[in-house]
């Protein structure tokens, strides 16, 4: 009896996605997680309020201060992604961005106890790790589906 070694022949090269199907689904997420840590932070940041208003505020403000900072990330990296955009003026735009976002809790930082400034990055950095949990179920969910397949 003949046996052949060798390798199991492979599954080859599937095509990608439709891109308008993957970017449809990508702009789903970016609303999704706008809507979801608004909806997250916002309960929170009322019954902060009820304790201390100004705390309530602070996580308020960070809340904001993060969606606005991961939507504007995600717009200087799809522009940079299409050709829109120079690595250079990609740099620098991040740069101000991180600048400006820093600022603001050294500010409220001055006219609240030190620890206000955890509160603070608690709502600032809640879209990024919703954002994080969301592609994490994202990509579980399709590699089950290629195992099931």
């Amino acid at each position: 009896m003949k046996v052949e070694e060798g390798r199991r022949a492979a599954e080859g090269n599937r095509p990608s996605a439709d891109p308008g199907v993957v970017l449809r689904a990508y702009y789903a997420r970016k609303r999704l997680i706008a809507m979801r840590s608004s909806l997250f932070l916002a309960p929170c940041a009322i019954l902060m309020a009820l304790r201390a208003p100004s705390l309530g505020g602070i996580l308020a403000l960070g809340g904001a201060c993060g969606i606005v900072n991961i939507l504007a990330i995600m717009h200087n990296n799809e522009r940079l992604l299409v050709g829109g955009r120079r690595p250079a003026v990609h740099i620098v735009s991040n740069m101000a961005r991180l600048l400006v976002f820093g600022a603001i809790p050294v500010v409220a930082a001055i006219h609240e106890p030190v620890w206000a400034l955890g509160i603070y990055l608690a709502g600032f950095f809640t879209p990024l790790a919703l954002y994080a949990i969301e592609l994490q179920r994202h990509f579980n969910g399709d590699s089950r589906a290629r195992k099931n397949r």
